[in-house]
């Protein structure tokens, strides 16, 4: 492994958390263990490829667990390591702070169940 070098904690955290998906797919791995089609059900938007990705490159930095049932077809399940399990304090944090965001500025929590894979909400008795 190729030592790297920084220059403040905060540029090492993002290297490996920063982006618009990982911080979100590592919420809902801190609250349970997930199969992809879960997880990309809890995160509307994100493509497949996206999320392959991003779950590849957060395994290879040690930080989710993937584990490869041999069943056909093949079962597969993400989870967070030790050292991903380490960032439960952060993610809270940012969960504290974005409820608190959201409130000083009048948003609104949708539930990643209502969204369509269009990011559209779905209606009662929408067709």
């Amino acid at each position: 492994m190729r030592r790297k070098s920084y220059h403040c904690p905060v540029e090492a955290a993002l290297d490996v958390l920063g982006g618009r998906w990982k911080p979100i797919i590592l919420w809902w791995l801190h609250q349970k263990t997930l199969r992809f089609s879960e997880l990309r059900r809890q995160i509307p938007g994100v493509t497949e490829k996206m999320l392959t990705q991003q779950l590849r490159e957060l395994e290879a930095d040690g930080i989710v667990h993937r584990r490869v049932y041999p069943t056909v077809p093949p079962k597969v399940e993400y989870s967070l390591t030790d050292h991903g399990r380490s960032l439960r304090r952060a993610l809270n944090a940012m969960c504290a702070w974005g409820k608190l965001h959201m409130d000083r500025i009048g948003a609104v929590e949708k539930p990643a169940e209502a969204l369509s894979s269009a990011g559209r909400v779905k209606t009662r008795g929408a067709k």
